[in-house]
């Protein structure tokens, strides 16, 4: 329950330092969507930022692309998305209300039993069972589990009908998929090698709350690994270790995380597990590592008629490469970000300080220039202007200078510039620690290689 408390106060902190808001807001909202305000935007820009420079420019066997959301029809005939994406959902009869039948045996069973193992009747005996009511009216009144198609669809051209069907894509990987043949020939590349993409998908899923755990607009950051078929196990263990070792360098508690190996496998893949964070909600899904086997190019092959084999320049040998993929969502990442880094500190005098301890490479803002008084602006747009140049910074000189402190805390400010009456004598600041709240004395020329070395990801 405290950790639930957590949650909320997260949640307005969000709203009132601009960070999250609700979507839609002055017309009553649209459920599940979340506009990034603009802390927020700063933040989850920053968080991509770091995922990019770890899984491509760090990696020299790994190449980017930025594949269309509209996609052709038929790339979603050969994923199997278009036959079997859907989600067993049930209506109450009393008020309408529909819910997820798996989402309603989870938060009963508290991790007991797992309904992803589970046959539609299973789920509906059990519910029935266990009188699992309606959230909403509290009756116990279900029809029958129907599966629900989870795609958008929309129409391209003037005209609707089944010819100009077409969807908003339910995920980020068939991108990386379809372009295989292109990135692997234009790039030159040689098996194994990783094709990467951040990118926005859409699910037409019944949510159940807890902010932006789950949303109907949501992106992607995935990486998919060609690699030989012998290749593949020691390969998926290795994205393992990186995925985690990521986390724990982006500062998140590893006391927080764990590993979960799938209960069921699709029929496709050879392995699959979750790196599970232990959200104020509870344990559950961050980021997903799979073998793949060779089944999506496999599939693509069979479904455009073009090859997808690759032919080693060494042996001239032609076969269709597995894949390992690996995939987190940025969204949900910044919920683990928000979760892990905040904070309620007993000061020695008794206050209590809200702080947001993230790390400094995806703080939203690197430095914060605050002139103790008003009649040191000048001064102080001085030295924000110089630091602007090479960080993103914060000014603020409304309020008393502990309170300015205070408001750059909850946001996760690193460090906070004063510029006070010394400044104008000697053209040096007070370079206060978010963390420790200590401060040193350096000269603003010194600044940028003092904020350069304690940023670096």
């Amino acid at each position: 329950m405290e950790k639930l408390k957590n949650l909320d106060k997260i949640v307005n902190l969000c709203k009132t330092r601009g960070i999250i808001f609700p979507g839609s807001e002055i017309y009553g909202g649209m459920g599940n969507t979340w506009d990034y305000g603009p802390v927020g935007v700063e933040l989850k820009n920053n968080i991509k930022k770091a995922w990019w420079k770890r899984f491509v420019q760090e990696s020299p066997n790994t190449y980017g692309v930025d594949a269309a959301i509209l996609m052709n029809p038929r790339v979603w005939d050969a994923s199997g998305h278009t036959s079997s994406f859907s989600d067993p959902k049930m209506d109450c009869k009393n008020c309408k209300t529909r819910c997820r039948a798996d989402n309603l045996i989870s938060s009963h069973a508290k991790g007991k039993v797992n309904p992803d193992t589970m046959s539609n009747e299973e789920m509906e005996k059990y519910i029935s069972d266990n009188h699992l009511c309606c959230p909403v009216c509290g009756k116990c009144d279900w029809t029958p589990i129907r599966q629900f198609n989870l795609m958008f669809e929309t129409s391209r051209g003037v005209i609707d009908g089944a010819s100009s069907k077409i969807y908003l894509r339910p995920e980020t990987a068939q991108g990386e998929f379809v372009n295989f043949a292109n990135i692997q020939r234009s790039m030159r590349a040689k098996i194994p090698f990783g094709i990467a993409q951040i990118g926005k998908a859409f699910r037409n899923e019944i949510t159940p709350g807890n902010f932006i755990f789950r949303t109907i607009e949501f992106e992607q950051m995935e990486h998919q690994y060609f690699c030989k078929d012998t290749d593949g196990n020691s390969s998926y263990e290795l994205f393992k270790q990186k995925a985690f070792d990521f986390l724990i360098d982006l500062g998140i508690k590893k006391q927080n995380l764990r590993f979960k190996d799938h209960d069921k496998l699709a029929h496709y893949a050879k392995a699959a597990c979750d790196i599970q964070y232990n959200y104020p909600m509870g344990w559950d899904e961050l980021n997903g590592i799979h073998n793949r086997s060779n089944y999506d190019l496999s599939r693509h092959q069979e479904f455009s008629g073009k090859s997808m084999e690759y032919t080693d320049p060494f042996t001239n040998e032609k076969f269709i490469p597995n894949v390992i993929e690996y995939s987190i969502g940025a969204d949900r990442l910044a919920l683990v970000v928000l979760c892990d880094a905040y904070d309620e500190e007993i000061l020695e005098n008794g206050e209590q300080r809200v702080v947001m301890h993230f790390h400094p490479a995806i703080a939203p803002y690197k430095i914060a220039v605050l002139p103790l008084q008003k009649n040191l602006s000048e001064k102080a747009k001085e030295v924000f202007t110089l630091l602007s140049k090479k960080f993103m910074c914060d000014y603020d000189e409304a309020g008393s200078i502990g309170k300015r402190y205070r408001r750059q805390d909850e946001i996760g400010t690193p460090y906070c510039i004063t510029v006070d009456f010394d400044t104008i004598q000697d053209n040096t600041v007070n370079v206060r620690d978010r963390d420790t709240m200590k401060q040193i004395r350096i000269k603003i020329d010194e600044i940028e290689q003092f904020v350069s070395n304690k940023i670096v990801f």
